[in-house]
């Protein structure tokens, strides 16, 4: 102890914040919902519909309202950047932000190829190419969340990145050069969009078939366990049953035989001594 009062080594006691500020998980209580993280993630939501609104104002080909709709187009893939940092480096993880995060996600992205489509600017066949990997991998990963969590990949980020780029790429109203841009980045990114959603697949596969594996295996140690215990009880209680009674006879036998030598001790040394006396 140093005598010092609590106010004097370090205030009121609480838990010091480490330098850079980040809070351990077990250094914070459970985040409440009006966190930072998931205010991100609420802004993110509501840019939707004004997205939309603001590509398609006008017809869709006026430039000026489609400068603004990558405004806010590139303000939501930066707010998706940041928000999951932020909840995973503060401990801001909460229920609504694992549910809305990838809602949010999807919706901005969907928005933008379906209008996009909708204008005649982006084949539909990369619309509906990257909406089925998208809602594919995310339904697969409820398929196999019971055995195990699919990580996110580095070569999923670097997908949402080519991804977002192409789009933004298209928002914009470009002509020459980087039009013919525009149109290469769009197949990487659907390229990364196949390479990795085979990738989730295989991953996904494994992961399902380790699950039930290791839930087989479970259940024979069960079972394994509770027949070895069905016959541990009966060897027990013969053992225990046996004991008692040999050990009843032995008893009794060997106090009879104390007995009668403790009877025939003192006969034998009366005869001694009268024979001594004659």
């Amino acid at each position: 102890m140093t005598g010092a009062p609590a106010s004097a080594a370090g205030g009121s006691g609480a838990t010091p914040v480490p330098r850079g500020g980040m809070l351990g998980a077990g250094a914070v209580n459970q985040a409440g919902l009006w966190n930072i993280a998931n205010i991100l993630t609420m802004v993110r939501l509501l840019l939707v519909p004004g997205f939309v609104m603001l590509l398609l104002h006008d017809g869709g080909y006026d430039p000026v309202w489609r400068s603004f709709a990558w405004a806010a187009f590139a303000v939501a893939m930066i707010t998706d950047l940041f928000d999951g940092h932020l909840a995973r480096a503060y401990n801001l993880v909460t229920d609504f932000g694992k549910i809305a995060d990838p809602i949010a996600d999807k919706a901005i992205m969907g928005a933008a190829l379906i209008a996009l489509s909708s204008l005649g600017d982006l084949p539909w066949w990369i619309t509906g190419v990257i909406l089925f990997r998208e809602l594919g991998i995310t339904l697969m990963r409820f398929w196999v969340i019971r055995h195990a969590v699919i990580p996110a990949s580095r070569g999923g980020k670097v997908k949402t990145l080519a991804q977002g780029t192409a789009v933004g790429m298209y928002v914009l109203v470009l002509t020459g050069p980087l039009a013919t841009l525009r149109f290469w980045v769009m197949l990487a990114a659907v390229a990364l969009t196949v390479v990795t959603g085979l990738d989730y697949v295989r991953q996904a596969v494994v992961l399902r078939r380790k699950g039930l594996a290791a839930e087989r295996a479970a259940a024979r140690e069960g079972i394994a366990a509770a027949a070895d215990a069905g016959d541990a009880g009966p060897i027990a209680g013969m053992g225990a049953g046996g004991a008692a009674g040999d050990a009843g006879p032995v008893v009794g036998t060997s106090a009879s035989h104390a007995v009668g030598e403790g009877v025939v001790e003192p006969v034998a040394g009366a005869r001694g001594a009268a024979e001594a006396d004659r």
